[in-house]
């Protein structure tokens, strides 16, 4: 699929089939986040993949009781892993680096027919206890993965004139 194709046909999904993602697909998915830029080629992150039923159903209460969570076919958990290192502009880099590849499975998803949604609502303290994260390490979200039940529209977006200024700041 053409990559532009691609971006336009991604879609945050809510409903699943219930059908297992082949490991080669799955691999050249979790690839595509391995290959995702970081600062200074860091790549601070760690993926906890679940696919256990029972476990993304817990999954599913602690992202606030979303229990579509839980059909999806893999639920994949973004753990940064370098949360002090910041870069030359003071900004941390870990999660902006982990959002970046989490991103990349968005987009390798979509290329190969899968849909996935990006959870930021979840309990935070119960997700890093069940999932046994160091306390030393952010749990930046939650993505679903698997094949789409769904076919949502696309969303309104704003134009290009509403998100690009020139040269400096305006309104």
């Amino acid at each position: 699929m053409e990559f532009y194709e691609t971006v336009r046909k991604r879609r945050s999904i809510r409903a699943y089939l219930k059908k297992p993602i082949p490991d080669d697909i799955f691999r050249r998915i979790m690839d595509a986040a391995r290959l995702a830029p970081s600062a200074k080629n860091l790549q601070p992150w760690k993926f906890i993949v679940i696919r256990d039923n029972s476990r993304k159903r817990e999954i599913a209460r602690i992202c606030k009781e979303r229990t579509w969570i839980a059909d999806a076919s893999v639920i994949i958990a973004g753990v940064a892993t370098n949360p002090d290192y910041r870069m030359g502009s003071g900004q941390p880099s870990s999660q902006i680096d982990l959002a970046i590849a989490l991103t990349h499975i968005t987009l390798a998803a979509a290329s190969e027919s899968l849909g996935t949604c990006w959870i930021g609502s979840f309990d935070l303290p119960a997700a890093k206890k069940y999932l046994a994260i160091p306390d030393e390490y952010i749990l930046v979200g939650f993505m679903t993965l698997g094949y789409p039940a769904e076919s949502p529209p696309q969303k309104d977006r704003k134009s290009l004139e509403e998100i690009i200024v020139s040269e400096q700041w305006h309104e």
